[in-house]
């Protein structure tokens, strides 16, 4: 079983940076695919970024490609989403979340099996 911890949210102006990070446990880290996804009121959970279980190919949604940047720290079991020119409609809660594709070439953007609590993040115009 996977658990997953997200931190770094917070409260933001248009254009400010911030940067979520995800720690993981319980699993081999470099068998799983890692992912960002949020959730904005009265919105369903969308994409965010991937990044394969080597983190050598990233995905990312059209809305924050250019913005966003999704790494990870194999070594410390670590993700991470920089998040640069935040503007008002990326305010959500975020949401880490792991599948087990060791072998994939490209990070998916759905059906993950692990998900972590969520942090939010709120960008003031």
């Amino acid at each position: 079983q996977v658990q997953l911890v997200e931190s770094g949210g917070g409260l933001v102006q248009t254009g400010d940076s911030l940067r979520l990070s995800c720690a993981a446990s319980g699993g081999i880290f470099s068998n799983y695919c890692m992912g960002w996804f949020r959730q904005a009121p009265g919105k369903e959970r969308e994409f965010v970024a991937a990044i394969d279980s080597r983190g050598d190919s990233t995905s990312y949604a059209d809305s924050v490609k250019g913005r966003f940047t999704i790494s990870t720290d194999n070594a410390k079991n670590m993700v991470f989403l920089q998040m640069n020119s935040l503007k008002p409609e990326d305010t959500a809660v975020y949401y880490c979340a792991a599948r087990f594709a060791p072998l994939v070439f490209t990070p998916p953007t759905r059906d993950y099996d692990y998900w972590g609590q969520g942090t939010q993040v709120t960008v003031s115009s």
